[in-house]
């Protein structure tokens, strides 16, 4: 059975790559114990952690971490009415991080995501692994059955196109889980008692036209190039809706990657997740999504965004506009995420004036 590493497996010294570019955003309804298993990887990176629930709860963060701390009251005072747009009781909180951040790059965890161990046992440096998907290019034009040819010991298979080697940015990195696999809840209940213990050596790039489910649990990303798309929904407390707040972001994110010819890699790196959610409680949250998706995938697999939109607000516009337009018939919640959508574009230019995301070209 897998086992999380150990604080002392952990603590071997690491480089810190990209230190000064890139925040770690930690949504939590408790103390920050878990951290000190993460010590020797995270301390030297600046923390943004969103306190989600009731805020005048004290939340514990460990001696010697570079933080700050988020709560309801304060999201509140930042955005104004734009605060509507940031879930409340839910973890998409978490995208309120990703707004207040000035740096280039975001790493997002749970806190129930433990120090995984490779087959060897050494202990992984998930953040490391993420930056070095982040970093090297993608190739979401034509499948490299070595999968990412830009790690070590890989390549370009015999008849890949070389004008295509050159791949294109990464805007983001998806990364994996051991023990406690993130299964919906039907699936959960009738595996009551599965762990993923499967440890695949391997980073791919999701082919253009091809949506996937994203997990927010251990995710790295490009702020500069894709932040606006990372909008988490409105998900929780006063919504029909929750645990799809991570999947939102991946399809809309996938579908502006493919329009601005960026990429999106999945695999490498693997967290221990710690702990199983209640499935019945899951199955509350998700049981309207269930139904749902098998109309929002396909209409997400046949959205369009017309050439103008060059940046990567304007095809969250434009994205928003047709959930509007071709959703609102599902469910009058659509209307309302919609309008969301919107106000979490306005709210992310008021903060980040600079003027809108630059980006790659339009495909």
């Amino acid at each position: 059975m897998a086992e999380p590493a150990t604080a002392t497996q952990a603590a071997a010294p690491v480089v810190a790559l990209l230190k000064n570019e890139l925040d770690i955003v930690i949504p939590t309804i408790r103390n920050l114990d878990f951290l000190e298993m993460w010590r020797p990887f995270f301390q030297p990176y600046h923390l943004i952690i969103v306190q989600d629930g009731d805020p005048s709860k004290t939340i514990k963060v460990p001696e010697g971490f570079d933080y700050e701390l988020y709560n309801r009251n304060d999201i509140n005072r930042i955005l104004g009415p734009k605060a509507s747009c940031i879930s409340f009781k839910d973890s998409a909180c978490r995208c309120f991080g990703y707004m207040v951040s000035k740096k280039k790059y975001i790493f997002t965890i749970d806190d129930d995501c433990f120090v995984a161990k490779d087959p060897s046992g050494k202990a992984i440096n998930a953040l490391e692994q993420h930056i070095k998907n982040l970093l090297s290019p993608s190739t979401p034009f034509f499948f490299n059955t070595l999968y990412d040819p830009f790690r070590e010991g890989a390549d370009f298979v015999r008849g890949y196109p070389f004008s295509l080697r050159e791949g294109v940015p990464t805007a983001a990195s998806h990364g994996l889980w051991l023990n406690i696999p993130d299964y919906d809840a039907p699936t959960q209940l009738v595996k009551p008692l599965e762990r993923n213990t499967r440890y695949v050596d391997a980073v791919l790039t999701i082919p253009k036209g091809t949506l996937f489910p994203m997990c927010g649990m251990n995710l790295a990303f490009n702020r500069e190039l894709i932040g606006p798309a990372m909008y988490f929904g409105l998900m929780g407390d006063g919504q029909p809706i929750g645990r799809y707040d991570d999947m939102w972001a991946g399809w809309c994110t996938k579908v502006i990657c493919d329009h601005l010819g960026l990429g999106v890699k999945t695999g490498l790196p693997y967290i221990f997740h710690s702990k199983a959610s209640n499935p019945f409680v899951n199955l509350r949250k998700e049981y309207k999504g269930i139904y749902w998706q098998e109309e929002i995938i396909p209409f997400f697999q046949q959205a369009v965004l017309p050439k103008d939109c060059t940046t990567v607000q304007k095809c969250y516009i434009e994205l928003a506009k047709q959930v509007k337009e071709k959703l609102s018939k599902v469910d009058p919640y659509f209307d309302k995420l919609a309008d969301a959508m919107v106000t979490w574009i306005e709210a992310w230019d008021e903060l980040n004036p600079t003027g809108p995301v630059p980006n790659g070209k339009a495909a």
